[in-house]
Parts: structure tokens; C-alpha cells; sequence
């Protein structure tokens, strides 16, 4: 007997596409956002460097994370428009999404391993994660029109977003625990490595398995998606050619050329400081000891997960309220304030202010980003070229902004002048926005 998907609008429809953010956000706070970057900093303590040799050349831990993230994008925006064409023609872009799910989370998994003696096998695992988690996030950003309407949109991506945070946030309580009470999970110190950091490993296996296990209920739920009307020729550069025709298209729409502009400088300093935020708390903040730090940042980073899901849904009222235009301008006004917050930080205080402060303006910035891109959309059912250059623009954005982040590191020595200089975008890219509601 065939399966019945349910129909654009449903509820079971829309919750199982939500719940995938319940699945993937994992990765982004336990390895992007927390333990990963304490992990990163603790190998170079342990070891008692502060550079690792690659490819002949010795390197900051700092800028190395920046320029090896800046490579994983370039990996992804190339990819992603790769995979654009061949689900269109295809008309299943599911099997992609599945696909990068498991490559992302066996690469979470890998991760087990990563240490600065195999520093190649480990940066590939680092790679596929953040590769497995970008291109399998743009394939579920371009579902939302396919499965809802127009009218439902905003609430759905706050709801994703929300779940998203929710599901990290109860598997971080459980790295948290494993990391501060290790001897409770069984690890003990021994040969040399700390209790805390074998915790901390076995944290990068859960972050695998959670993000594998859950996703099978959106699999089990979500249509395989609009197969390309036409002759199929050319399938493999196809996703270049579509977007080419979108960038065409987005001659006549004017207003949908405005925003985005306006969303990829503003989105290439969100995305970067969203990824360098806690290496920026593990090595500039004073916090006196290694427990202290350890929990320092991961409880900040659970605080910031815990007021996202607030103020996604006060940016959703706002943007209801007052136009979504209107609220990314304040909320990128918001954004300046912090990153000028950001260079005066010192103390734990400190860091817990702006985490909290983060937090108010994260996941909305995101997620009515996202929605209001959806919005501006023609009519047309091949919504996944439209996203795809939606992702692509963003990618390019935190290639520019991962590598900068990187190299102002590396020839001035401190995160803080990174931060001072990425709240040049928001006040830019406020400027773009209040262009998007004037008529052409």
C-alpha cells in the first residue's frame, strides 16, 4: 500500500519539519557553540602549545579554526547549489537531507579521535561535521514553503528554531553533567587526560547518535519534493545554471535583490560570531581556573539557549506587530551594541551579560531571516533554487567572514578587534534594510 504524505498546511506535516530542528540544532550548540571549542582549547593546554603544525607551517589555534571553517564553507557553498540541481531534476531532494545528516553526525562521532597528533584525520572530522550540518540545514530551510503556507511561515520557523533549542538543550544538560561530574559516568583521569576530557568526548559520540536517531521521524513524514518539469540534461551543473535564473529573476524583483544584499552583510557577522563565540570566551575571558571555564561556558551557552527560545517569539510578535523589516533594523542595531559590549569583556560577569543579551536577538535574527526570505519569494514551486541561493549567499558570507575573523586574529593578536570590526556589518547592514521598503 502507498504511503499517504500529509497535505501542505497539516499539522503533522508542519511539526515533523520542526522537528528535525530538534534533531540537527545538537550539533550547533555541543560542537559549534560549547564543549567542542573547551575540548579544542584543553588539547593545546594539555600540551603546553599554542600553535600546531600544518601543511609545514605552524599556526594559531585561533586563526586555525577560522581559516579551516572557512574552507568547510567553501566546501558547502559549492556543494549545495550541486545538490539543488540534482534533487530539482531528481524531484527528491529527501535522500540529500539524509545523505548530509549522516555524514554530518558520523563526523560529530569522529570527533572522538580528534587530537593534535593526527591533526589531519581530526580537521576532516571537523570539516564533515560542519559541512553534513550546513547542507543538510539548507535542505530543510527550502521545505518550508513546500509545506507551508505563506500565512503559517513565521510561526513555523520560530517553532523550528524553538525546538531546535529545546533538544540542544536537554542533551547539553547531559554533556554538562557528564563534563563537571565525570567520576558519575565512570571516567576518571588517566594517562594524563582528565576525567572531564574524556567526557567531553563521549559528549561528540551522544551529539551523533541524537542528531541520526531523531531525524527519522522528519524523514518518515517529509515528501521527497517537486521533481523538475522539462527534459533532464545537464543534471550534475544544473544548480549553477538554476541559480544563474534566479539571479536573473532577481532583476525584476527588486525588493527580494534589496534584502538580500541587506542579509549578507548582516548574516556574514551573525554566522561568524555565532561560530567563534565561545573559542572568543575560552581564551579571552579570565576565568582563574580550568573547571571554572569548563562550566563557565557551557552554562553561559545553555543560558543563551534558554532566552533564544524567548526572544524568537518576541521577534515573531514584533515582526507581526511592526513588519519584519522594521525588526531585523532593531534587532541589527542590537547586534552592534553587543559586538562594542563584546571588546570591552573581561570577567565571567561579563561574558554571562552578553550571553544573555545574545540570546535575545540569536535565533530571531535567524529565523525571521529565513522567513521573511520565504515571503518575498514569486510564486513558484521550485523553492529549492530560491534557497539554495539564499544558503549559497550565505555561505560566501561566512567564508568572507570566517577567514577576516581569522586573519585580524593573526595580525593583531586578540579576538576583541574581531568584534569591533564585525559591528561595522550591522550598523551597514541596518542601512540596507531601511533601503528594502522604498519603492524601486
Amino acid at each position: 500500500m502507498a504511503k499517504v504524505f500529509a497535505l501542505k498546511g497539516d499539522k503533522k506535516l508542519l511539526n515533523a519539519w520542526a522537528f528535525y530542528d530538534w534533531a540537527t540544532s545538537v550539533y550547533n550548540l555541543t560542537i559549534s557553540s560549547a564543549v567542542f571549542p573547551i575540548y579544542y582549547g584543553a588539547l593545546f593546554r594539555m600540551a603546553e602549545v599554542e600553535t600546531v603544525e600544518v601543511f609545514g607551517t605552524q599556526i594559531e589555534r585561533a586563526p586555525l579554526i577560522g581559516y579551516v571553517s572557512s574552507l568547510s564553507f567553501i566546501i558547502i557553498a559549492l556543494v549545495t547549489p550541486l545538490v539543488s540541481g540534482i534533487a530539482d531534476y531528481l524531484g527528491n531532494k529527501k535522500v540529500f537531507l539524509k545523505f548530509f545528516t549522516y555524514l554530518g553526525a558520523l563526523g560529530c562521532i569522529g570527533l572522538y579521535w580528534f587530537s593534535l597528533e593526527h591533526i589531519y584525520w581530526s580537521l576532516l572530522c571537523y570539516m564533515a561535521g560542519l559541512v553534513g550540518s550546513w547542507v543538510s540545514f539548507a535542505i530543510y530551510n527550502s521545505y518550508l514553503p513546500d509545506v507551508a503556507y505563506p500565512e503559517q511561515q513565521d510561526k513555523l520557523s520560530a517553532k523550528g528554531f524553538s525546538f531546535g533549542y529545546v533538544g540542544s538543550v536537554l542533551l547539553l544538560c547531559l554533556n554538562l553533567w557528564m563534563v563537571m561530574s565525570p567520576q558519575t559516568f565512570g571516567f576518571y583521569d588517566s594517562e594524563g587526560v582528565p576525567a572531564a576530557v574524556q567526557a567531553m568526548k563521549i559528549s561528540f559520540v551522544t551529539v551523533g547518535l541524537w542528531w541520526m536517531l531523531f531525524s527519522q521521524y522528519s524523514f518518515y513524514h517529509l515528501p521527497k519534493g517537486y521533481k523538475k518539469e522539462g527534459e533532464r540534461t545537464n543534471v550534475i551543473l544544473n544548480g549553477f545554471r538554476e541559480l544563474k535564473l534566479v539571479w536573473h529573476q532577481l532583476g525584476q524583483q527588486i525588493r527580494l535583490k534589496r534584502y538580500l544584499v541587506a542579509f549578507f552583510v548582516y548574516s556574514m557577522a551573525v554566522q561568524t560570531i555565532m561560530l567563534i563565540a565561545a573559542y572568543f570566551g575560552e581564551q579571552e575571558i579570565d576565568w582563574g581556573s580550568d573547571e571554572k571555564r569548563q562550566f563557565g561556558l557551557i552554562a553561559s551557552i545553555l543560558m543563551i539557549q534558554l532566552v533564544a527560545i524567548i526572544g524568537a517569539y518576541v521577534i515573531a510578535w514584533s515582526s507581526k506587530r511592526f513588519g519584519n523589516i522594521r525588526t531585523l533594523i532593531v534587532v541589527n542595531l542590537l547586534w552592534f551594541l553587543i559586538c562594542l559590549y563584546a571588546y570591552t569583556m573581561v570577567s565571567p560577569m561579563d561574558f554571562y551579560i552578553g550571553a544573555a543579551l545574545v540570546g535575545l536577538v540569536m535565533g530571531g535574527i535567524q529565523a525571521l531571516s529565513r522567513s521573511t526570505y520565504s515571503k518575498f519569494l514569486p510564486e513558484t514551486t521550485d523553492t529549492t533554487s530560491f534557497f539554495s541561493f539564499y544558503d549559497v549567499s550565505e555561505k560566501i558570507g561566512i567564508i568572507i567572514g570566517t577567514f577576516l575573523f581569522g586573519y585580524i586574529i593573526q595580525i593583531t593578536g586578540t579576538m576583541r578587534n574581531a568584534a569591533l570590526f564585525f559591528a561595522l556589518f550591522f550598523i551597514i547592514g541596518a542601512f540596507l534594510l531601511v533601503r528594502t521598503n522604498k519603492k524601486p
